[in-house]
């Protein structure tokens, strides 16, 4: 049966006829049935596993994607070097809660990029805000704290990218808000929807200003506990014990294969995730799912003898986590005559496809009307407002951007976590999705914007 469907799809572009109907059809067959993305995503987080910028890990996931796309014989397999930060964790990572003749240890982990504390530690009593507002409001009370910023992620939303969106801005700037105030340290309820043991860790800013305090993310379940301490006990006090540093920059690569275009080879769309992942779990949904699923859409292309008319480039960025310098890099650099006309990404996890966000009014008008020949799969939803953190860099010159909408329940579940491992990854989930990048792209290689 595979065989006559797939002598009926060539047969067809033989003539010239091919509808999209078809060839949306032979992609998603040919995703599940090849299964091709899982075995991928395997050798990439099973195989090497987390692979933050600058560590071994990351340098063996450059080697491993320039060889995967050398094997499928993509075009111009290359690399393109690109320095980024080297921030090391270090052995020790403790957090010690007492009160009232109890000792708890909590379940912890240091915010990327955060500095070390004394080898005795730093001790204090803890003082509870929701906002930085609140934290401003303290005066003079936060001053020789332990700042803990406990706001959660807001229920209501369905998707939860939104609730991560409106929590997410006390791990960035947490830092520079309890210096401000005087703290000598601060602990951020982790980024997740849900109730757990699981501390997630993310990147994390300072400023240059102010002195630079060590950030700590704990658990949900830990900071729930934590705040009702708080409600009911005097002199509650935290130890914080960190080893982790920031090292010199090093070199590594963002790593590219494409399809090059029959017609208007010039005329380039870019589809990838980011290679590096955090140093927690093996990175599989973030973002080793995304980076597979754009490897996979090309293959896919090329297996199925598809032929685009505009160059279609596998981007696997370096450095998204704690720096975006893949993304800036690839953005800056000049390509002669080269015009970019979209740029896809998947970072949202390797989870059930819904759709793709489109940050351009003129591209969501022109790809509006593909949605039918995504309905089978389910991912038939196109709205305004997507595109991805590497690839910002491309938008922020005008160049339209397609961000990969997936069901997000369980993403903040394992985001940034020891619990991001290859087997929460569905394979059937995980190969739609790459469908859903492969038959997009086509379509704006074969149509344009």
């Amino acid at each position: 049966m595979k065989q006559f469907f797939f002598l009926l799809l060539f047969s067809s572009i033989a003539l010239g006829q091919a509808s999209y109907d078809t060839v949306s059809a032979a992609i998603a067959t040919e995703a599940l049935e090849a299964n091709h993305a899982i075995g991928m995503l395997k050798e990439l987080a099973l195989g090497i596993g987390h692979r933050i910028s600058g560590s071994p890990q990351a340098d063996q996931a450059v080697q491993w994607a320039k060889k995967t796309m050398e094997q499928l014989q993509f075009d111009n397999v290359r690399l393109e070097p690109v320095m980024v930060p080297r921030w090391v964790r270090g052995p020790i990572e403790e957090v010690t809660l007492t009160y009232a003749g109890t000792i708890k240890k909590l379940n912890a982990c240091a915010l990327g990029g955060s500095v070390g504390t004394p080898p005795e530690g730093i001790t204090a009593e803890v003082v509870e805000v929701k906002s930085f507002q609140e934290l401003a409001s303290l005066g003079a009370t936060a001053k020789g704290k332990i700042v803990f910023y406990n706001r959660a992620f807001e229920r209501r939303f369905i998707n939860t990218f939104q609730g991560y969106g409106r929590a997410v801005d006390q791990r960035w700037g947490g830092a520079i808000m309890a210096a401000r105030s005087g703290g000598v340290a601060w602990m951020i309820r982790s980024m997740s929807s849900s109730l757990n043991d699981f501390p997630h860790t993310g990147s994390m800013g300072y400023a240059d200003t102010l002195p630079k305090v060590p950030g700590i993310a704990i658990s949900t379940n830990d900071a729930e506990f934590l705040g009702r301490v708080l409600k009911t006990e005097k002199n509650v006090r935290v130890t914080v014990k960190l080893a982790c540093q920031t090292l010199s920059d090093v070199r590594s690569y963002n790593v590219l294969g494409e399809l090059r275009g029959t017609e208007k080879p010039d005329e380039v769309i870019v589809i990838g995730g980011h290679l590096d992942s955090w140093d927690k779990g093996q990175g599989a949904h973030d973002d080793g799912s995304g980076c597979v699923q754009s490897i996979e859409a090309l293959r896919i292309l090329k297996s199925l003898g598809l032929k685009p008319k505009r160059t279609i480039r596998a981007v696997m960025f370096m450095n998204e986590e704690n720096g975006l310098r893949g993304g800036r890099g690839y953005a800056d650099t000049t390509r002669g005559k080269e015009r970019h006309i979209a740029a896809v990404e998947s970072d949202e996890g390797g989870f059930t496809p819904r759709g793709f966000g489109i940050s351009d009014t003129a591209a969501y008008t022109k790809a509006k009307s593909w949605e039918p020949l995504f309905r089978a799969i389910g991912a038939d939803r196109f709205f305004i407002g997507g595109g991805g953190a590497d690839i910002s860099p491309m938008g922020r010159k005008g160049v339209p951007m397609f961000g990969l909408n997936v069901d997000s329940h369980r993403y903040f579940d394992y985001h940034h976590t020891d619990a991001d491992t290859f087997d929460k990854v569905n394979e059937r989930e995980l190969a739609l999705g790459a469908a859903c990048m492969a038959i997009l792209s086509y379509l704006i290689a074969q149509e344009g914007l």
